[in-house]
């Protein structure tokens, strides 16, 4: 397996496939490396070198007790693109993932980075609180790490119904395509599980959105049941100088199975330009 030693000493698994400009996919809370096959083999096929990781924590990576905050885990992005010593690299972050993209923005700059693509993100600030008082009570995230500390198989059995849309739309996501999510899901640790809740519902990440400086994308389903369209993708989109807004009218979270193909395109077309 393809591996990277953190600062702190913790293994990351990686995919490394095809030639040419980087693109490096960043994953959501819950899977790993493996949700982006459709669009990894697409712009493998088109002429780019695509790296996928495990999020420490969660599928062939270490699960060390701490470091699952964004700090550590954006600074584990960097130790990746040290590592293979990636330039003019376009870096997609999907739900929990554009965290960890705009949290490495924020604090190490763009120097060896070409382009952005925030997809269905959790960006820029979840949990209601004073400043932000449009956002989700914090009582839905307590549920969350409930859920995950009670019975977490069957927290990511019902979870993952809503994450794809299923509990809404059945004939678009197959038992199958559930049962991927499910074992992508169930290795990780429940540490990782728990603590990344913290992570992506309460780190505000505003700051760390205006010091973008290259091309961006954002890319958000209209009707997304997990992470709201109203508090993620408009702001996001609103705080990132000239950034491009794309709203999939019908689309629920997981973007990159039931609107694989036109998101294929949308990421192409935007990596090309």
């Amino acid at each position: 397996m393809s591996q990277v030693t953190t600062s702190d000493g913790t293994q990351l698994y990686y995919k490394d496939w095809g030639t040419g400009q980087p693109v490096i996919l960043v994953s959501g809370w819950l899977v790993n490396a493996d949700m982006w096959e459709y669009q990894a083999h697409f712009l493998a096929s088109n002429g780019f070198r695509v790296i996928a990781y495990d999020r420490r924590g969660f599928g062939r990576s270490a699960q060390p007790w701490s470091g699952y905050d964004y700090d550590t885990l954006a600074s584990d992005l960097s130790d990746l693109i040290e590592h293979l010593d990636l330039t003019d690299a376009v870096l997609v972050g999907y739900s929990m993932g554009g965290g960890e993209v705009a949290r490495y923005i924020g604090t190490r700059g763009s120097k060896r980075i070409a382009k952005v693509v925030l997809l269905s993100s959790t960006t820029p600030l979840l949990i209601a609180r004073d400043d932000n008082p449009a956002g989700v009570p914090r009582e839905v995230f307590d549920g969350l790490r409930a859920g995950v500390l009670n019975d977490r198989a069957d927290f990511l059995d019902k979870f993952g119904r809503v994450f794809t849309g299923a509990d809404r739309q059945a004939s678009v996501v197959t038992q199958a395509m559930l049962d991927w999510t499910f074992d992508m899901a169930l290795p990780a640790s429940i540490k990782a599980t728990h603590d990344c809740i913290i992570s992506f519902s309460e780190t505000d990440l505003r700051a760390d959105l205006g010091r973008f400086d290259i091309p961006t994308l954002v890319i958000h389903g209209g009707v997304d049941p997990v992470v709201p369209i109203e508090l993620s993708g408009k702001v996001s989109a609103s705080l990132v100088p000239g950034a491009r807004y794309v709203v999939y009218e019908d689309g629920f979270h997981a973007l990159y199975y039931t609107h694989k193909d036109r998101l294929n395109r949308d990421l192409l077309e935007f990596v090309r330009s």
